[in-house]
């Protein structure tokens, strides 16, 4: 009963964020004048903190009780979107205020993800963390689908500043459904608190693991080259091939197809072969899909494509996201869940501080295509890394 609400508050929130993740690149492009390199950097703006406070985040997660963090970071990134539409109506939003205002929502984010990660162990069982990340990672793939469409249509009808107060409103509920959530939550006596030592055991428990640091490792250089296309993956659609922004949300919602079918697949895949092999498989599939993208064209094939290759990404995702976050979970004790979840995630997530940039600037200095292929070779790196790592024998304990 518990996971079932926490399952749905994580739902809401997602749907709302997806819907924001395609409006803010619209308001920013079409209102606001943003181009390539200008996405990059707001891109960047909402993973700086993760870069700069997340070591801290983690020590705050295993300090504290962790719903409460969750609710009240929900409430407070409820407020800061609301800002977005209300200085545009105002006349007072530029591109500078946008990007300040991300990266608040970042921060925010940051506080949320620390916790949420580190809560989940709590509610279910070690066996069952596979079956629970699947669950969730499928749910985020149907709001990752319904939400670039909801946006699309959004966008159209009523502009990009309105379709983020959906987002706003979907924290909102998001908080109160957490609210509900009655679990135990024990803390460290603050006898045992050192903050310079608590963020030393954390880095130490990930990297000198002979498992979690290669996985880590290698997923900082996936979310590096990754977040090189990602923005200029929209600028490239928008912009330079020039689909409308329905016709971008229906590329976004092919991602979200894939990523259902692979969480779908995520659990027996996991069963038969063990994380390992299914994360392997996981990482290959974004350069393969990648790779698609430079060979698009301003016609309806080229947006098959486009779609195309956003479902593959999707699928890869899927299938590799709920083994790996899965085995991080089992292997880690309670009291380092904050810190083993905050320096994985904050570091991945400052990759996108400067993979985001780089590839807009080189989108914008020798085009969107040149950007793919640079971060198509990076991934393919990591893939290769990851393969002939420990990390392909890698099993869930029970």
């Amino acid at each position: 009963m518990m996971f079932a609400r926490f399952w749905t508050a994580d739902a809401v929130s997602m749907l709302g964020t997806h819907v924001t993740t395609l409006a803010l690149g619209i308001l920013a492009m079409d209102q606001l004048g943003a181009g390539a390199a200008d996405l990059g950097v707001l891109s960047a703006a909402q993973w700086l903190p993760y870069l700069l406070f997340g070591l801290l985040a983690g020590v705050l997660a295993d300090r504290r009780r962790r719903r409460p963090i969750l609710i009240g970071a929900d409430v407070a990134r409820a407020a800061v979107l609301a800002l977005i539409p209300t200085l545009h109506a105002l006349g007072a939003l530029t591109l500078p205020v946008l990007t300040g205002l991300v990266a608040v929502f970042g921060t925010l984010s940051l506080l949320y993800d620390a916790a949420h990660q580190s809560f989940l162990p709590r509610l279910v069982p070690p066996e069952r963390l596979i079956t629970a990340n699947a669950r969730m990672e499928q749910t985020r793939a149907v709001t990752q689908t319904a939400g670039p469409l909801v946006a699309g249509w959004l966008v159209k009808a009523v502009g990009a500043p309105f379709a983020i107060v959906l987002d706003a409103v979907s924290y909102v509920v998001s908080a109160l459904v957490l609210a509900t959530i009655r679990v135990p939550e024990t803390v460290p006596t603050p006898e045992t608190r050192n903050l310079k030592r608590e963020i030393r055991d954390g880095l130490t428990w990930v990297y000198r693991h002979p498992v979690l640091a290669p996985l880590a490792l290698t997923s900082h250089v996936w979310f590096l080259f990754n977040s090189m296309v990602t923005p200029v993956f929209a600028f490239f659609v928008h912009k330079e091939l020039g689909f409308d922004e329905f016709e971008l949300s229906l590329t976004f919602a092919a991602a979200g197809v894939g990523t259902v079918l692979g969480a779908s697949l995520s659990t027996t895949g996991t069963t038969r072969l063990g994380a390992g092999p299914v994360i392997v498989l996981g990482r290959w599939l974004t350069p393969a899909a990648f790779a698609l993208i430079p060979f698009a064209d301003a016609t309806p094939t080229g947006l098959a494509i486009l779609a195309a290759a956003q479902f593959t990404w999707g699928f890869g995702v899927g299938i590799d996201s709920p083994p790996e976050m899965g085995y991080r979970q089992a292997i880690t004790p309670d009291h380092l869940q904050g810190r083993m979840n905050s320096t994985i995630r904050s570091l991945n997530r400052g990759m996108i501080v400067i993979g985001a940039p780089v590839g807009g600037l080189i989108a914008h200095h020798a085009g969107p295509r040149t950007a793919v292929w640079v971060g198509v070779t990076g991934l393919v790196v990591q893939a290769v890394a990851v393969t002939c790592s420990p990390v392909r024998r890698a099993r869930i304990p029970q």
